[in-house]
């Protein structure tokens, strides 16, 4: 059985964290990575999911953007909060989501988010513009596996 976090080399996490870090320099949204295993159920009803279990939803302007990883099962999605969702266009994680295909298509999966994280930084920055003031509300670091699910579900 394959385990998230042995999937991404200490140098591509780097390279992802690296992307987030850079993405929050232009904008005040959060952005985060998270990476299963398997995704048994609907791609988007996991993210949102993981989404609340790494207590996204609790940012101040409800501007955090998640992007889910379940590799074995070769599932992905992004999803923003309310505050990012209802200002953006529509088809705007559409075109986010590509990005990130195009490369794991290729097998560039760090590059791949670092790529899809850039983008949300730098489309967010239009409605969410990074404040002198700004503080990291969540990890830049990617979330692997299913242990917040164990911790909430006993």
């Amino acid at each position: 059985m394959a385990n998230a976090r042995k999937f991404f080399t200490p140098d591509q996490q780097k390279i992802v964290t690296d992307a987030i870090a850079h993405a929050e320099k232009q904008t005040s949204g959060e952005i985060m990575v998270h990476i299963d295993d398997k995704c048994k159920e609907d791609v988007l009803d996991r993210a949102a999911h993981v989404f609340e279990l790494l207590k996204m939803h609790k940012t101040e302007l409800r501007n955090g953007v998640l992007f889910y990883v379940a590799f074995e099962d070769r599932k992905f999605a992004i999803i923003g909060d309310v505050g990012i969702n209802s200002k953006v266009e529509e088809g705007f994680w559409d075109s986010t989501r590509d990005i990130v295909i195009e490369h794991f298509k290729k097998g560039e999966y760090a590059e791949g988010l670092a790529a899809g994280v850039k983008k949300a930084g730098s489309e967010l920055q239009k409605y969410f513009p990074y404040q002198k003031d700004d503080v990291n509300e969540l990890s830049n670091e990617m979330s692997f596996g299913s242990d917040h699910d164990k911790k909430n579900d006993e």
